[in-house]
C-alpha cells in the first residue's frame, strides 16, 4: 500500500508540473476601455460586451504603447490572465 502511494504521489507530481506551463494563448479582440499605469491592469471591452480583466507584464509586446490605445480597438494575446502581446487591431 504505501508503495502504491508513493507511486501514486510521483505520478501526480509529474503530471502536474508538466501542465504548469501550458502554453493556452487566449486572445481577446475588442475596446481597451481602461489601462491603470500603477497596478498594470487592462481591461479589454470584446465585441460581445463582456470585459475581460487581464495584467500587462514587463515582457509583453507593445508594452510600452498599452496608455496610447486605450479607447481604441486592440487585439490582446494573454496566458493566464497575463498579456504577452497588446496591440492596434
Amino acid at each position: 500500500m504505501k508503495k502504491a502511494f508513493a507511486t501514486l504521489a510521483i505520478v501526480s507530481l509529474a503530471l502536474g508540473s508538466a501542465y504548469a506551463g501550458c502554453g493556452k494563448v487566449v486572445t481577446n479582440e475588442g475596446k481597451l476601455k481602461s489601462f491603470d499605469a500603477a497596478t498594470k491592469a487592462v481591461v479589454v471591452e470584446g465585441k460581445d460586451g463582456k470585459e475581460a480583466k487581464l495584467t500587462l507584464t514587463p515582457s509583453a509586446k507593445g508594452a510600452d504603447d498599452a496608455a496610447k490605445l486605450v479607447g481604441k480597438d486592440v487585439k490582446v494575446d494573454s496566458e493566464h490572465g497575463k498579456i504577452t502581446s497588446i496591440a492596434k487591431a
